[in-house]
């Protein structure tokens, strides 16, 4: 086994993952891809990842399934869980489940790395709370509601209680990613 950390990244978007491969082994770490988690337990029969970043939601699958499997395999592991959905809930259940950091996206780089560095708890963290707009809070919804119907604008504009062209404007005004 080489001295060089193995990172093991679990996620479904092929080119997040292509870029956050190439990234990490520019900083020196070995690194595996999975897609889900079938592809994780995959890897894990001939591998022994040291690190591993993992996105909340793999299609319709939780990501919380492979925060499980990997700190079963090694509870030393640095897990960090990526997502596009944050809530207190979920960082909660994936703390427990044995991730040692959670991450709203855009996450980079470098912001995983100091992930990985701050697995310790910090007692100074401040207790105000970050202040989120309703807007914010509503694109959001809208955004995961549209993930969820497979992009299907007529069929999130139902599941919203909103006329299709209601939706169809206000997504008009924002890039949906």
């Amino acid at each position: 086994m080489s001295a060089e950390p193995l990172l093991v990244i679990v996620e479904d978007d092929e080119a997040f993952a292509k870029t956050l491969k190439r990234s990490f082994e520019r900083r020196g770490y070995n690194v595996l891809a999975a897609d889900s988690h079938a592809a994780l337990l995959a890897l894990l029969a001939d591998h022994k990842p040291t690190h591993a970043v993992v996105d909340l939601k793999l299609g319709a699958e939780s990501g919380l399934v492979c925060v499980e499997t990997l700190h079963a395999r090694d509870p030393a592991m640095l897990i960090v869980v990526l997502t596009g959905f944050a809530s207190i809930a979920t960082a909660v259940e994936a703390i427990k489940l044995g991730a040692s950091h959670y991450l709203a996206k855009p996450s980079n780089t470098d912001d995983i790395e100091a992930a990985f560095a701050k697995s310790a708890g910090d007692t100074t963290t401040p207790l105000a709370p970050r202040p989120t707009s309703i807007k914010t809070l509503e694109w959001e919804h809208i955004h995961e509601v549209l993930k969820d119907s497979d992009f299907n604008i007529s069929e999130a504009a139902r599941r919203l209680g909103m006329h299709r062209r209601t939706l169809a404007r206000k997504l008009a005004k924002r890039q949906v990613g």
